[in-house]
């Protein structure tokens, strides 16, 4: 009733966690930033020009959308963006930290693959006028290598 994953659908998240990198996924192993047995965060293939770096976390898992999650695993998601609030905090110096979640078409859900941002935010960034454009694959792995540096350090 609230699926809208198409038949035949190839999860690009699904297969980032599998390990697995083909052309067709923009996501390499390099946006990786940090992976338990339940959940794993990533930077996005694409940025917001003054926002740089946004991460998604997402169940390792396929489930759609809130609808479909555990409650069991939700706690994890969010305790892992708690995490990376914390490290982008740290390693940005971002003002701010925005979360958001897409459910649905209307809800303006692309993936079909539950998902939560964790956006840094800078004063007057002008996010929401902002138009996402793709963030290349070396400057991503910089960013995710920036907050897997912190989560070492914090490590204990």
């Amino acid at each position: 009733m609230h699926n809208h994953m198409p038949p035949k659908y190839v999860c690009p998240f699904c297969s980032l966690v599998q390990g697995r990198e083909d052309p067709q996924n923009q996501l390499k192993q390099t946006d990786i930033v940090f992976q338990t047995a339940d959940v794993t965060a990533f930077i996005a293939t694409r940025k917001y020009p003054k926002n740089q770096g946004h991460v998604l976390v997402i169940p390792n898992e396929h489930f759609e959308n809130i609808y479909d999650l555990p409650l069991d695993i939700s706690p994890k998601i969010h305790a892992l963006a708690r995490e990376i609030a914390l490290a982008m905090k740290a390693e940005y110096h971002c003002d701010g930290i925005m979360l958001r979640q897409h459910n649905e078409p209307a809800g303006d859900q692309n993936i079909w693959h539950y998902h939560l941002h964790v956006i840094p935010r800078y004063h007057n960034d002008d996010l929401h006028n902002a138009q996402k454009i793709l963030f290349e694959v070396d400057e991503r792995a910089r960013y995710a290598q920036k907050l897997r540096n912190w989560f070492a350090r914090s490590e204990k």
